[in-house]
């Protein structure tokens, strides 16, 4: 699943109370993060509304385990195999934040009024008592996330004695010269960790305390911070075993471990295809479907690596790949409508080799594997789309030695201009989805998947000429 685009923080509405006093006398009520989020699923678990929008087949397998979690308040970890949409889920929880939280104007741990932490929120509280100013922070601004990397230092995270502060003149001692990290910068909030595993070992012993005492220690410091964030980290399962790069005592903490998986079934594949895929040309739903059925035989295959797996990704490039194709052929030989066909997928096999890693044995043949798994997933549509139909008016086009080409640079005008009427075709139109006035370019697409079908099923000759042309019937 593609990351979400950077929304613009909205403005706090004119309404919403000003000074601590304004908010006591409004109502408003102190809850911690892990509350907010318990409060606001059970209400959408109530009205039936949405609670993961966005989210593509995990509505009877993962999305339960993390309602559970969040409703037992628990940190989560997300397991799983790249391209799994892990980071997604992570940041769709946002989602479930009250819209607007108050917070000590300038803060910068972000404290809630009625519960200022470190000593400069509190002096200002006590000096202003009622009149303390308060802002509004969006849900979209209260998360932080952290890609683990080797240099990821414990002053990234957590903090670490700010020598500028220093400079200034106050006592190395004073907690007024801590630079908080990541963390604590998001308190009242979500922070995430992708890839846990690949955090150093004595890095991942800086999140004990903040899993477990909720506080943070800064180079010996005896600063007590209650934090108040839902932790939730993402990791590979090979790596977060006794085997992998994850300390002990730092799983223990975690409440909740939940699993991730790919797509369970070919609808929800072609499901994740459409949501996600930025198409620059049509793609008829008979070619996400080959698409589909490709990735997960690449992902089944016994010839690629299957610990690396075969992300979401993968298929969302291919089909965005084929529309690409489909627009080039359209730009060259001017046609109006950019349709893609079944010649368009072979681009694939080359252009996404590189988001496979093969098993050692196959070094060489990776093309030819993947070439052949997209004849075989092209077979498959073909069978599971048009079993049944009398496709002989196709073959009868080239049993008196009549040759039909097609191609990338084939336009649609020129295919359809080759075979005239074509007994059958209507009823292919009709199971393909492709209606009653279908456009040139729909007619095209349905006759070369045909051709391309009746040839993997042997029943039509098929050549492939230096120049990119493809022959049937020769």
């Amino acid at each position: 699943m593609t990351d979400a685009p950077i929304a613009i923080t909205p403005t706090p509405p004119a309404d919403l109370p000003r000074t601590v006093g304004e908010l006591r006398a409004s109502g408003h009520e102190f809850r911690t993060v892990k509350e907010e989020l318990r409060d606001n699923l059970l209400d959408r678990l109530r009205s039936g509304a949405p609670r993961f929008p966005g989210i593509v087949g995990y509505d009877d397998t993962v999305l339960p385990e993390v309602e559970r979690a969040l409703l037992a308040g628990h940190d989560m970890v997300l397991l799983g195999e790249r391209g799994q949409g892990k980071t997604r889920l992570i940041r769709g929880l946002v989602g479930l934040l009250d819209e607007w939280t108050p917070m000590i104007s300038g803060s910068e741990l972000h404290e809630h009024p009625y519960l200022p932490l470190t000593p400069a929120s509190r002096r200002l509280a006590a000096e202003t008592g009622d009149l303390l100013p308060i802002s509004w922070r969006h849900r979209s601004e209260r998360y932080g996330e952290k890609l683990a990397t080797p240099d990821t230092s414990v002053g990234d995270l957590i903090g670490d004695v700010d020598p500028i502060k220093v400079a200034q003149g106050r006592a190395l001692g004073d907690p007024e010269t801590i630079h908080f990290g990541l963390v604590p910068r998001t308190n009242r909030g979500i922070f995430a960790v992708n890839e846990l595993p690949d955090l150093a070992e004595r890095i991942q012993v800086s999140l004990l305390n903040v899993l477990e005492e909720r506080d943070i220690q800064v180079r010996g410091y005896q600063l007590r911070l209650p934090l108040d964030l839902l932790l939730v980290v993402s990791a590979n399962p090979e790596d977060y075993t006794n085997r992998g790069r994850i300390i002990t005592p730092l799983k223990d903490r975690f409440g909740a471990e939940i699993r991730t998986h790919y797509p369970v079934d070919l609808e929800l594949e072609t499901a994740l295809v459409r949501q996600e895929a930025a198409l620059v040309a049509t793609v008829p739903d008979h070619l996400i479907d080959v698409i589909a059925r490709y990735t997960r035989a690449v992902r089944e295959s016994p010839a690629v690596d299957a610990r690396s797996g075969i992300s979401a990704r993968f298929a969302i490039a291919a089909a965005e790949t084929v529309a690409a194709s489909a627009l080039r052929r359209a730009g060259l030989r001017g046609e109006r409508e950019a349709v893609a066909r079944v010649g368009d997928t072979i681009s694939v096999t080359s252009t996404l080799r590189g988001k496979v890693e093969f098993e050692s044995g196959e070094e060489g043949r990776e093309t030819e594997v993947l070439a052949h798994l997209l004849r075989v997933a092209t077979a498959e549509t073909f069978r599971d789309r048009l079993a049944g139909l009398d496709l002989s008016g196709f073959t009868d086009l080239v049993a008196e030695g009549a040759i039909i080409e097609t191609g990338e640079l084939v336009s649609a005008e020129e295919l359809l201009g080759q075979i005239g009427t074509v007994p059958g075709l209507a009823k292919v139109l009709d199971r393909l989805g492709l209606g009653d006035a279908p456009s040139p370019g729909q007619a095209a697409s349905a006759v070369e998947f045909v051709l391309e079908g009746l040839h993997l099923t042997r029943r039509l000759a098929k050549e492939l000429t230096g120049d990119g042309r493809t022959l049937y019937g020769s």
